[in-house]
């Protein structure tokens, strides 16, 4: 593992329970890799629940802030610490007007069509995070555990995913997390997102490590993994901490 110069992470069931806080043995592992290798985070999740979630929880030294780069709403934003003292945007991938509304309607309709539209739900089901919009079946505020019951073999979220696509054939339609869908710009995924860091660090496709929980086929992490990129497949962030841990020994 010592070759490794970049290693990155999914954020919910990787780094953290599902819109939960980081634990505080995976923040500690987290700040000390950054101060030894580049260390991206890439998720669905806004900017603003990077902060929540790890940020406002890690102890970084100057150079872990230097090391870290934050991929929010799937690769379709790139942040880095800037000479300002803040979290400076590089890129933004965002979506037009016209595009935010054909994919709000069709998840709706979809949605409906499908018997997939819950009454009871925690927060937003529908969000516009600037260049992603997500969907998101029980709302954004909804418990892990009903969350994790709600779609358990990924059936549901795929129905809806295949229905929106034929709806939006010019955007990025794919599974998200354990109750979302989620939609960006044709072509802009975590691949996307990934490539852009590579360009920015010149460094190459063996010199990265991508660890994640969805890289099965369909799973908003596969596209890493079909690029080529050495990934690792975790259930949560107790088996990222101790892959994390053995990848520490060997730096």
């Amino acid at each position: 593992m010592n070759r490794y110069r970049v290693v990155a992470f999914d954020l919910d069931d990787t780094l953290a329970v599902s819109k939960s806080q980081i634990d505080s043995r995976m923040a500690g592992l987290l700040a000390r890799l950054a101060d030894k290798v580049e260390v991206c985070i890439i998720s669905g999740g806004r900017f603003e629940q990077f902060e929540t979630q790890v940020l406002h929880h890690l102890e970084l030294s100057e150079a872990g802030r230097a090391h870290m780069h934050l991929m929010p709403t799937c690769g379709t934003r790139y942040l880095r610490w800037s000479t300002a003292g803040d979290w400076g945007q590089i890129y933004a991938e965002d979506l037009s007007d016209d595009q935010k509304e054909r994919v709000t309607a069709a998840l709706i309709a979809g949605a409906k069509e499908l018997g997939l539209w819950e009454d009871e739900t925690w927060g937003e089901i529908i969000e516009d995070r600037g260049s992603q919009i997500t969907f998101s079946a029980l709302g954004q505020k909804a418990p892990p555990a009903a969350k994790y019951a709600w779609d358990p073999d990924g059936s549901k979220k795929q129905r809806l995913r295949a229905w929106v696509a034929e709806q939006v054939p010019d955007l990025e339609v794919r599974s998200g997390g354990s109750t979302s869908i989620d939609v960006t710009r044709q072509g802009v995924d975590k691949a996307y997102g990934m490539k852009r860091l590579m360009e920015t660090l010149d460094v190459k496709i063996d010199d990265v490590l991508f660890i994640g929980d969805r890289l099965d086929e369909g799973g908003n992490d596969y596209p890493v993994k079909a690029m080529g990129i050495e990934c690792i497949a975790v259930h949560d962030w107790n088996e990222t901490a101790d892959v994390v841990e053995r990848l520490l020994t060997e730096l």
